[in-house]
């Protein structure tokens, strides 16, 4: 089997390609295909444990979803997880390369592509379709040079290209047409046309805009993509939905509190709490402090703990975590979150940053070690004090030793999993494993434990699917799908 491939390039960050590959994958799932989704190089600090024990971004994660197939480290050979301004972890085929700078990444990606190259050809041999996500913009020609993401890509694989550009943010004439002129002449040759993301109103006001790209590039429309509230229901990848995620539909009466780190990881660990109509969870950008009248505060993932601890304490949330605790309130940290509600996180090799150590919050009694082993682990099991079985997984650097008798807070399946910790007074609460609340049984007993009475909200993986299956049948009535499936090779 060879697949036929076609690939989907932004005019921007955030044009929505993820969604358009997303959706387009159920489709062609549906339709009895054997699709796979793969995008050469990612950024982003939500990332998944595949069943092998490796890491691939989130979006891809949610892609092989739609295709009803477990995500593989082929699906996104180069993950690139910042921690700092200028330079990020490199996690190839899943599992780490190194930390880059960002000259020195620049360097390193012409030693990538045969990596690259060699994951694309093993997941078209096993489909009838790979759709392939790019990164960025192709318009971006000072990073044209060894290529890897989007028509560096396209020109080595040979893969046909359609630009997805987001009409919402405005500009999307100049986008289109722009990203064109940019293009050298082979990259054009690639091209087969356009979809236009997230309208809103009545489309055919937009038929004059449709005339001026296509006159401009030659470039026909395959349609245009209606703004979907639907899309706000799946996991997010890219810590700028944070800034546009929407209350929680209910806005209940348990207030949830989480500090927004500046490294912040996998945060689709709240994604679950949103769908709760007893849950109010906000997310609470620096500059504010977090909310006294909160019932729970959560400490999430972060890809720069110490770093991270530090800025947290700049902003005075330790005091307000403290303060929250005093006044009888619950904390939950998760993954470096629990790292940091310890006695100390201790980076002594410069794993994530520049060697140091930092005094945690003291509310939990281990301190933590970073070290170069990453744990990567799928991993079920069942709460200690949450009578509930949970599945989620491990991805983290560094061990946590308590110094006194350990009051475990989960109780793994198989004795190599760390057991998170619970203060003496079962207020505070952390463990290394994400994902704990998409059990819905797990996520509601939890709940009740600190106070909420209900109505409890729908479950959660159901839901995720039923909002891919709910994007896809709005792209079945946007766009010309066959003419769209025609354009691959």
């Amino acid at each position: 089997m060879t697949a036929r491939t076609l690939m989907f390039q932004g005019t921007a960050s955030d044009a929505g390609k993820s969604l358009v590959t997303a959706g387009l994958c159920r489709i062609l799932a549906r339709r009895g295909y054997a699709v796979r989704p793969f995008k050469p190089q990612n950024m982003s600090n939500n990332a998944a444990v595949t069943a092998d024990g490796g890491e691939i971004g989130r979006a891809q994660a949610l892609q092989a979803r739609a295709c009803g197939v477990e995500p593989s480290v082929d699906m996104n050979p180069v993950l690139l997880k910042p921690q700092s301004d200028v330079g990020a972890q490199v996690v190839v085929q899943g599992k780490v390369r190194g930390n880059y700078g960002a000259a020195g990444f620049q360097s390193a990606k012409r030693e990538l592509m045969p990596a690259v190259l060699e994951s694309f050809e093993r997941l078209t041999a096993e489909a009838d379709f790979v759709l392939v996500e790019g990164a960025g913009s192709p318009a971006e020609v000072n990073l044209r040079a060894h290529d890897i993401a989007n028509m560096g890509f396209a020109t080595a694989a040979g893969a046909p290209v359609v630009l997805v550009a987001d009409i919402d943010r405005g500009g999307v004439i100049a986008n289109l047409v722009g990203t064109w002129e940019l293009l050298a002449e082979d990259e054009r040759r690639l091209l087969q046309g356009y979809l236009i993301n997230r309208f809103r109103g009545d489309v055919r006001l937009f038929a004059d805009g449709l005339e001026a790209i296509t006159a401009r590039t030659g470039l026909p429309s395959f349609g245009i993509i209606p703004y979907l509230a639907a899309a706000l229901r799946l996991p997010q990848e890219d810590a700028f939905s944070l800034d546009n995620r929407p209350p929680a539909p209910g806005a209940g009466a348990f207030r949830v509190a989480v500090p927004r780190l500046p490294h912040i990881a996998n945060f689709d660990d709240l994604d679950p709490l949103t769908t709760e109509p007893a849950v109010r969870l906000e997310v609470v950008p620096p500059g504010r402090p977090l909310p006294g009248d909160a019932h729970l505060v959560i400490l999430p993932g972060s890809k720069a703990t110490v770093a991270d601890l530090r800025a947290l304490k700049r902003e005075g949330w330790d005091i307000d975590i403290l303060a929250h605790h005093r006044r009888g309130g619950a904390v939950l940290g998760i993954c470096a979150g629990y790292q940091m509600l310890g006695r100390e996180v201790a980076d002594p090799h410069g794993i994530e940053g520049p060697p140091g150590e930092e005094a945690g919050l003291g509310l939990l009694d281990h301190e933590t070690v970073l070290t170069d082993g990453k744990t990567l682990t799928q991993v079920t099991g069942v709460g200690k004090n949450v009578d509930a079985r949970f599945t989620g997984y491990e991805m983290h650097v560094g061990e946590s030793t308590c110094r006194g008798p350990v009051r475990p807070f989960l109780v793994p399946d198989g004795p190599a999993h760390d057991p998170g910790g619970v203060s003496a007074d079962g207020r505070v609460m952390g463990c290394y494993v994400h994902g704990l609340f998409t059990a819905d049984e797990f996520r509601r007993v939890f709940l009740q434990a600190l106070g909420v009475t209900g109505p409890f909200g729908p479950a959660y993986e159901a839901a995720v699917d039923e909002a891919l299956d709910a994007v896809a049948e709005a792209f079945e009535a946007a766009i010309d799908i066959d003419r769209l499936m025609a354009a691959a090779r």
